[in-house]
């Protein structure tokens, strides 16, 4: 019998050694899950760092950016972009930044961001992390924003781009409004037009511009206004030359009645809060009849304008200075202030012409609805231009200062859309 107790008891101790054994590997096992567990979420916050800059890419594709593709050396990585899908490029770009700081940083490399339009580069926004940190933690205020590309550029260039914004069609509608005070008996006369426009790029920096004037509502503007007709019919070309010179050629039907070829150019000094710009057109005088084109070779002449700028940044302001030649050929000085808000541009003009008394007024720009706007593939995207404006002539002047727009989406508003100062309180102030 005492045998047999202790045999029993022998069995109990076995099975408690091996029932307290499981438990331990069971707890064990446990721990070890824990502490992967734990593991894995303190690496969160590094996936960004983890991955390649392909589905950092491949995000910015989904959100609706064109021309995307991201390139890497032993001295930084780099993206390049397109900013297609919202209609402010600050809010674009500040949207783009977002995504790269979440999922696309290097661990220990600089970051760039390289914009185009129409496959044209720029302006580059940089980021350096501070060296000893570990998970480089950036936010929209440590990017510079400037013209300038670096060195990796060059190599950047040569990368595939997913994308493409080549041979993709918009139908931008522009609403245009005209109103003069001239008549004693009636407050203001009024033209309002509803002017479609075809916009395609076929290569690097080109587009064809080819605008329909429809009108609604006509009230002095004459009989040609009451039909409908063909507006801007250009193609123009831009490109980026060295030393930070931005150029743009256009060719085709202009408003103000002008036909022929301009070119624009704009050189930022190392400061750049400081630029100059030039203007120089040879054109004719040409109209509408409906569907049929009027021109006359003989009014055939040159304008021009030369001047520099200043930008304020604290407050988004731009003053220019410039010296030009009208339509009339009279010679003058135009001085502008402009200043820039996230939705709209208001500005002042004030000018002086031979043969003319002095002249001024002011012009705003407001950036239409929908703000962002998401293109499917090349099905062709129909949507309201990216902003409406008007000029004021304040001292009615009707002969002298006449000048032409070359391009349908010429403005102060869209000209400023690319100006580093203001790209950056864009990102500060989102």
């Amino acid at each position: 019998m005492h045998r047999i107790l202790c045999y029993t008891d022998t069995k109990k101790v076995e099975k408690m050694r091996y029932k307290n054994s499981n438990i331990k590997k069971c707890l064990d096992t446990k721990t070890i899950a824990r502490c992967a567990a734990f593991f894995l979420f303190c690496l969160l916050p590094l996936k960004g760092i983890c991955q390649t800059g392909e589905s950092t890419v491949d995000a910015l594709v989904e959100m609706g950016f064109e021309n995307v593709g991201w390139t890497e050396d032993d001295d930084e990585r780099v993206y390049v972009l397109q900013n297609s899908a919202y209609r402010l490029q600050g809010v674009g770009i500040g949207k783009a930044v977002d995504v790269i700081q979440k999922t696309g940083l290097s661990e220990e490399k600089p970051c760039r961001i390289i914009v185009l339009d129409n496959n044209v580069p720029q302006i580059s926004l940089y980021y350096h992390p501070l060296k000893g940190d570990s998970v480089p933690q950036a936010e929209r205020k440590d990017w510079h924003v400037s013209y300038e590309l670096g060195d990796a550029w060059e190599s950047a260039r040569k990368i595939k781009l997913k994308n493409s914004s080549l041979f993709k069609v918009d139908v931008l509608v522009y609403p245009q409004l005209a109103f003069k005070n001239l008549v004693i008996t009636q407050i203001y006369q009024v033209l309002f037009d509803l002017s479609p426009a075809i916009e395609v790029s076929l290569w690097k920096g080109m587009k064809l511009t080819a605008q329909v004037k429809i009108p609604v509502y006509n009230d002095g503007y004459g009989r040609f206004e009451d039909k409908v007709h063909p507006g801007h019919i250009t193609i123009s070309q831009r490109f980026r030359l060295p030393y930070n010179v931005f150029g743009k050629v256009a060719v085709g039907c202009f408003s103000a009645n002008q036909y022929g070829v301009d070119a624009q150019f704009y050189r930022p000094f190392k400061d750049e809060r400081f630029s100059l710009m030039a203007q120089i057109g040879y054109t004719g005088m040409g109209y509408w009849s409906g569907f049929r084109y009027v021109y006359d070779p003989s009014t055939a002449l040159v304008t021009w304008s030369v001047g520099g700028s200043f930008y304020w940044p604290q407050f988004n302001t731009q003053f220019n200075l410039k010296a030009e030649q009208y339509l009339l050929k009279e010679k003058g000085v135009k001085f502008e202030m402009m200043r820039h808000f996230r939705y709209c541009s208001i500005g002042f003009y004030a000018m002086k012409a031979e043969h003319a008394k002095m002249n001024g007024g002011f012009r705003f720009q407001v950036a239409l609805p929908p703000y962002k706007y998401k293109r499917k593939g090349y099905i062709p995207r129909v949507n309201t231009s990216a902003n409406m404006g008007i000029v004021y002539n304040a001292g009615n002047e009707r002969y002298y200062y006449r000048q032409y727009k070359a391009e349908a989406s010429d403005n102060i508003m869209e000209k400023n859309s690319f100006n580093p100062y203001f790209i950056k309180s864009e990102l500060l102030n989102f």
